[in-house]
């Protein structure tokens, strides 16, 4: 049975044709005790979602839909570290790397608790020892440069995180991220460094990631070209994977290789070894806090009652707004500058988890499944896209993210700052009529110009304050918004096949540019491109 033969959905389905056209003005004016009813406090986080085309109606229907797609069973299936990543037969268990008790969490028969503390010890002597200048350089000089060197999961988190913490981060590191394979990416992170003080951290579980072992080699020589000894790479270079012989052939002590685990996916690896630039840049306390701020949420998804659970609403509104109102993207606008990078990561941990086209049995979906993610931080947003928010033809839900206390109070900055987000929200959902424009003593030819048909849905996320704690609130909110919408959609949130193909033409590519005859993987098209990007050079 498909999920839009299920009556639940059939049910929506009927009731979407009611409300579609009920404009969001007069759902509050029907019940003025909408805002409070709908929204919610978690730890740090306040949560309104009133200003979605949703009624009393709507969401008892919407969480009739996720009891009868077993949202409950699917959720302890995954906590409990049930091999739920059915193509790849592994667990699923982010989740363990943030846990605050000693309640066992087995995979294969195996408590995974243990191990998890044993790389969280390794990653905090480690940074002690960095912090304290007990690490040093080959040449004895003390360790000023942190570069990751990573990509998708080992790169967006940590990039994300340590941008979003960097009030809290020790400003005498330097700490940089290079992912791409375009040589540029490389140049200008190491341009104006010094080899001797530089520490390198390599993140690739399998140590054969293409993209980063490029740049990891290239790190390697850069080093080597001033230090000119190939012993000095044990004292620049640390590992996180979990392939010993190739961690000790590229000269990394195997002994400064932190481990991950094959239930940990990529882009929901910040939490593990893959945080230990994180860690580095904020310092061990710091880090501890991101982790329990996690776990508040995780407790929450664990145990609240679905109509109370806030990434189950979440996830519920998205699946009305995506396949019953039509949506297509969803928009995420920070009003905090230090998350600047928070769209760019959740980007990815939606984009790559949600965006399949077959079910778990391998059935082709006959439904929409995973929005396209996009967004920018608040103030500049409002002068680059909110127009077509705002009056263009394609409804595109918005989730508007701010703090009440800023980390530094400059000016009246701040409330001007939050007093623009909230007028986003207001104008998104209301608009303006006609006749209010015509008040305004607006020429007749105007008016439909500068008319707002509004009902433009959003979510406002009020949050106490940018801390490592409430930043784990957040993501971990949005995580596991992310797998509630893939259990209901009936598709494997945790793998990722589409990055796959990409991959291996790639490298058919590349040696193709080195050889005269195009492999039969080429098409004439990519083939005729690749002889003239080749007859071109120089």
């Amino acid at each position: 049975m498909t999920i839009v033969t299920l009556q639940q959905w059939q049910d929506l389905q009927k009731h979407t044709d009611t409300i579609q056209h009920v404009h969001l003005r007069e759902l509050f004016v029907r019940d003025d005790t909408r805002a409070k009813k709908m929204s919610r406090t978690v730890g740090s986080l306040y949560v309104d979602y009133s200003k979605n085309r949703v009624n009393d109606e709507t969401l008892c229907l919407l969480f009739d839909l996720a009891r009868a797609r077993g949202i409950e069973t699917a959720r302890d299936a995954m906590l409990a570290g049930e091999k739920i990543n059915t193509t790849e037969n592994r667990a699923v268990l982010h989740t363990a790397l943030r846990v605050q008790d000693n309640t066992p969490i087995y995979v294969d028969g195996a408590d995974v608790l243990p191990e998890v503390r044993r790389v969280l010890t390794q990653m905090r002597d480690f940074t002690e020892a960095v912090h304290s200048g007990s690490w040093q350089g080959f040449t004895g000089k003390r360790i000023k440069n942190i570069i990751n060197i990573g990509i998708g999961g080992s790169d967006l988190g940590p990039v994300m995180v340590t941008e979003a913490l960097k009030y809290y981060s020790k400003r005498d590191l330097i700490v940089r991220f290079i992912s791409n394979v375009d040589g540029s990416d490389f140049y200008e992170k190491t341009r104006d460094l010094n080899p001797e003080e530089t520490l390198f951290i390599i993140a690739s579980k399998t140590f054969t990631t293409d993209e980063t072992m490029t740049n990891a080699h290239t790190a390697r020589q850069w080093l080597l070209d001033t230090l000119r000894n190939d012993a000095a790479v044990a004292n620049h270079f640390v590992a996180l994977s979990t392939n010993e012989a190739a961690v000790r052939e590229f000269g990394i002590n195997p002994q400064n290789m932190f481990a991950f685990w094959d239930w940990v996916g990529g882009r929901y690896s910040l939490t593990s070894a893959i945080g230990l630039s994180i860690m580095l840049a904020i310092g061990t306390e710091n880090f501890d806090e991101l982790l329990a701020g996690f776990a508040d949420i995780d407790t929450h998804f664990k145990t609240a009652p679905l109509e109370e659970n806030l990434p189950v609403i979440l996830a519920l509104i998205g699946i009305w707004n995506t396949n019953f109102l039509g949506a297509s993207s969803e928009v995420l606008l920070p009003y905090e500058q230090y998350l600047h990078r928070f769209p760019a990561y959740f980007q990815q941990a939606n984009m790559e988890s949600n965006g399949k086209s077959v079910t778990k049995s391998g059935e082709h979906v006959g439904y929409a499944t995973g929005p396209v993610i996009w967004g920018e931080p608040g103030t500049n947003g409002q002068h680059a896209f909110y127009q077509l928010l705002h009056q263009g033809t394609q409804l595109i839900p918005a989730d508007f993210i701010g703090f009440i206390e800023p980390l530094e109070q400059v000016g009246k900055h701040h409330d001007k700052l939050i007093a623009n987000m909230l007028a986003q929200s207001q104008a998104l959902a209301f608009g303006k009529t006609a006749e209010e424009v015509a008040a305004d003593d607006i020429p007749e030819e105007l008016i439909p110009h500068k008319t707002f048909e509004g009902n433009r849905p959003s979510n406002t996320l009020l949050i106490d304050k940018l801390t490592p704690r409430s930043l784990g609130q957040l993501i971990a909110l949005y995580e596991h918004k992310i797998f509630v919408q893939g259990v209901i959609w009936d598709i494997n949130s945790f793998d990722q096949w589409g990055v796959e193909l990409g991959k291996v033409l790639a490298k058919d590519i590349y040696n193709f540019f080195s050889s005269e005859e195009a492999s039969g993987t080429i098409d004439d098209s990519t083939a005729s491109l690749a002889r003239y990007y080749k007859n071109q050079q120089t």
